[in-house]
């Protein structure tokens, strides 16, 4: 993630919220699970595969959705790839 992108645990709410320059998300627990996964070292591929075995999926049925989620965060500057 960018500097300026934060995660952080709000009580509250009890949810994980990614904070942003005047910007608040709330992604969901798919969303959260590939989210910790971004950690500027794991490649793309290897966060499919990691979630296809955590979930008991095929790879191939969740990374069109991954790869999705992940453009949709880099389109709204919360993601970086390099």
């Amino acid at each position: 993630m960018p500097k300026h992108v934060r995660m952080r645990y709000d009580p509250l709410r009890q949810a994980w919220a990614v904070l942003s320059p005047e910007r608040i998300f709330w992604p969901n627990e798919i969303g959260l699970e590939i989210l910790r996964r971004c950690d500027g070292k794991t490649s793309v591929r290897a966060i499919i595969a990691a979630l296809a075995l955590e979930f008991d999926a095929e790879e191939e049925e969740i990374s069109e959705d991954v790869i999705a989620f992940l453009q949709e965060w880099a389109d709204n500057l919360l993601l970086r790839f390099s």
